[in-house]
């Protein structure tokens, strides 16, 4: 895509539309504008009984654009489960540049300082994109979303869009929208603004939750 670069990037998210790629060794990238969209729920966000008291625990320690490099290799490596990946070197550095702008970031999830988990996405105005996450260990990429809504409720962003329905969304609360309504929620949100450090790094799990509302 000759000439498409950060600033076109963030105008497709503006009004809607996002880049993929077939596969992570595909030099091509193209727009995807769905007919329907899955949001997070920023108020009514869901979080499982076992997981909270997992976040309880404070068992990972999450750092915030600390290691975005890392977190999107993390994100773009093949596993077991995911044997091809749609970030490929235009995508990478598409994201790399809107990191190094401000509008891209990354939630890390350490154990004894050890990258075990995390997700990066693109904020705009009032409106964060999530992109991809990754885990290593059992929870990881769970506990970075879980404590990436604490940080955009505090931060006063009013949209988190997840792009796909998938099963493990499900169990958030996510709810799939037409893509007319949701172009509607994100006219709203990226003419307002946010903070997405506001809320103070290396917060413990009890404040996270009572961030989102989920205290029993």
């Amino acid at each position: 895509m000759s000439g498409f670069g950060p600033a076109e990037l963030l105008e497709c998210y503006r009004t809607g539309v996002f880049p993929m790629a077939d596969s992570a060794d595909d030099p091509r990238v193209y727009l995807i504008d769905p007919p329907e969209r899955a949001n997070i729920p920023l108020e009514g966000f869901h979080i499982p009984r076992r997981l909270k008291r997992t976040v309880r625990q404070d068992k990972f320690t999450i750092t915030i654009d600390q290691d975005f490099t890392a977190v999107l290799d993390a994100c773009a490596a093949r596993a077991v489960d995911r044997t091809n990946t749609w970030i490929n070197a235009p995508i990478r550095w598409l994201y790399t540049e809107l990191h190094q702008m401000g509008h891209c970031h990354s939630v890390e999830c350490r154990i004894d300082g050890k990258l075990v988990g995390g997700l990066y996405g693109v904020s705009l105005g009032a409106a964060f994109f999530g992109e991809s996450m990754f885990s290593r260990v059992t929870n990881a990429s769970k506990i970075a979303l879980v404590h990436l809504v604490a940080r955009l409720k505090i931060g006063g962003f009013e949209l988190l869009d997840a792009q796909f329905m998938t099963e493990h969304l499900t169990q958030f609360g996510t709810d799939e929208v037409p893509a007319e309504t949701y172009r509607k929620r994100l006219a709203q949100a990226v003419s307002k603004d946010a903070d997405f450090f506001k809320m103070p790094e290396g917060a413990g799990g009890d404040y996270v939750l009572q961030s989102i509302g989920q205290t029993s």
